[in-house]
């Protein structure tokens, strides 16, 4: 946990935010896997972390803005949990390490919500995503499970609180990115043909492990990175394949990294891969350059899409002007996601409270409707201590190739013949991790290798 006086302040600008009610923080439990006692991986809500920091199953609070109360409901050990587990910190004294007095058991939290609604009083809450909190909000406010959406005024609060990182956060994010790349290292280091996709997974998995971290989200480790998220991890890599690690280490604390990487299996990339490459890192340092306070990302994005295209161009995949193209979405066959997200507590910040709320505003929604956009998670103005993500990519997609071939879809931009030879390519990704600073961007953590000839040159030294 951090200090006491962090969770204080926190929640004591929570309060001046909203005006008045009851705010209320649902933890998360423990889910089962196969039957009750088998369970996953405990994982905190985030939202719950960031204002009470305390890493414990079945827990729930409130701060209530009329009578100035801050309570933590939940239950002590019982005798037969002691026999299973162990003598554990009390839940008490967890809440105090949090600033958090008033302590009460978990039943009471019915009792108390009930007469706060009786009395007229506006209950906040934050949008449920585990199907044990639905059931527990429609149960304590019976609302239909349907219409849990979340309070937008606490919802609000939250997400401008949480998008600027202290400087505590920021550093427990660079222990993530530090573990992080060394992750990304230790897989180009032991790929090579011959193996399977699944024991670099393993092998980073367990050098995070045994420096007590987790993985961030699922690892993406695969020769097809066409398949944005892809989770198939039994191919054999073979000479001349590409290899995509997508993968991130979360810190105790919970704070995430995300860190993208492409290489060669064998020592060097090919003529075709290496020209794909480097378009890919041309945007990815025009992107970089863009960072600023005040620009929006949405911008960065549209820029990051012209490189591409410019590239694409310069290789006869595409033609005529590069920002007639972008503005037609000619890039989308080429560069279907977003250029990036917020990351934080979560590795996607706060994905939990809506994107529209996180990554837009009110008077700039998000574009829900045209390929490409809707996967745009970030396209607000940026702000000093942002922390987010750069990451793009080209992806040749067979079934999306032939479906636009066969709607001779915006044949004016893209050269479908000598497209041909590129359908069994695979996809190429680079990605960081940055935050706004006052005159620009800071990269997150120590540098990883990124220029296709520092990954060749590093990969011959350790053959």
């Amino acid at each position: 946990m951090f200090s006491v006086d962090t969770y204080q302040r926190r929640r004591a600008t929570l309060r001046h935010q909203v005006k008045n009610g009851v705010l209320l923080f649902l933890g998360n439990i423990d889910n089962p896997i196969n039957f009750e006692h088998n369970t996953y991986p405990f994982r905190q809500d985030s939202t719950f972390l960031y204002y009470f920091g305390i890493q414990q199953a079945g827990l729930a609070a409130l701060i209530d803005l009329d009578e100035q109360r801050t309570i933590v409901f939940g239950d002590e050990l019982t005798m037969d949990q002691i026999v299973w587990m162990g003598r554990q910190e009390t839940l008490r004294e967890k809440c105090a390490g949090a600033g958090v007095g008033e302590v009460l058991p978990f039943g009471l939290l019915t009792t108390y919500l009930s007469e706060a609604v009786n009395k007229g009083r506006v209950i906040h809450y934050l949008p449920p995503y585990q199907a044990y909190n639905k059931i527990l909000l429609h149960e304590l406010l019976k609302q239909p499970i349907t219409s849990l959406t979340g309070s937008v005024s606490f919802i609000e609060a939250v997400v401008a609180q949480r998008s600027i990182k202290e400087e505590q956060e920021l550093e427990e994010i660079e222990k993530a990115v530090e573990v992080s790349v060394e992750m990304h290292l230790l897989a180009l280091r032991l790929a090579r043909p011959g193996m399977r996709e699944r024991e670099i997974t393993n092998a980073i998995q367990h050098f995070a492990a045994d420096r007590g971290c987790p993985l961030s989200y699922p690892p993406i480790v695969t020769v097809h990175g066409e398949i944005l998220h892809n989770a198939y991890q039994q191919n054999h890599l073979r000479e001349g394949q590409l290899l995509l690690n997508d993968s991130g280490a979360e810190t105790a604390l919970g704070y995430a990294a995300d860190l993208t990487r492409t290489f060669p299996v064998s020592k060097r990339f090919t003529s075709r891969q290496r020209e794909i490459y480097d378009i890919v890192h041309m945007a990815f340092q025009r992107a970089n350059s863009l960072l600023r306070p005040g620009i929006p990302f949405k911008e960065v994005h549209l820029h990051a899409c012209e490189s591409l295209v410019e590239g694409l161009i310069s290789i006869g995949l595409m033609k005529g002007d590069p920002k007639e193209a972008v503005s037609h979405h000619a890039h989308t066959l080429f560069f279907q996601c977003g250029l990036g997200h917020m990351m934080g507590l979560d590795v996607h910040d706060m994905e939990d409270l809506g994107e529209q709320y996180v990554g837009y505003t009110s008077d700039e929604p998000k574009d829900t409707a045209t390929f490409g956009l809707k996967s745009l998670r970030l396209g607000r103005n940026l702000q000093t201590g942002f922390v987010l993500t750069v990451e793009p990519g080209i992806y040749f997609i067979p079934e999306l190739i032939d479906m636009w071939q066969s709607e001779h879809k915006l044949q004016e931009f893209i050269n479908y013949d000598k497209l041909r030879d590129y359908r069994d390519f695979g996809g190429v990704r680079i990605e960081d991790n940055f935050v706004i600073t006052d005159d620009g961007s800071r990269r997150l953590g120590p540098e990883l290798i990124h220029t296709a000839d520092d990954i060749e040159h590093y990969k011959a030294q350790h053959a």
